[in-house]
């Protein structure tokens, strides 16, 4: 006996399920960005590469320049860019989700929608 087969076309997207089912993902992938830029910060000051890295460059530009690694990188100022990083990144995910929603169920009558097929295991 053979497997049954069928072939559908995905004809149509709603936009704003597209959009919230986006927006979730983002949100996960900024909560990964987040707990893993604060893992690598750790890792990074606890083996003392900051303040390494903060010696060579003082080193190379000169203590005169007011440059000061230590401060700059700090947690909070690299979490803070982070979570303006992952915002933005929640922001525009989300919106060219929709939009690129919109975008394929207007080309849908001319591309015929994409291909589907579906079979059956025996």
């Amino acid at each position: 006996m053979s497997a049954r087969r069928a072939r559908l076309y995905v004809t149509k997207f709603d936009p704003w399920s597209v959009t919230k089912a986006a927006f979730l993902l983002s949100l996960a992938i900024a909560i990964v960005l987040v707990v893993a830029v604060s893992v690598v910060w750790f890792v990074l000051d606890r083996t003392g590469v900051i303040v390494s890295l903060s010696g060579t460059v003082t080193d190379i530009v000169g203590s005169t320049s007011g440059l000061d690694l230590v401060t700059t990188l700090g947690f909070g100022q690299v979490i803070g860019a982070t979570l303006i990083v992952a915002s933005v990144e929640i922001v525009l995910v989300s919106a060219l989700a929709g939009l690129f929603t919109i975008m394929y169920n207007l080309t849908v009558g001319v591309t015929g929608g994409v291909e589907v097929v579906l079979s059956e295991d025996v």
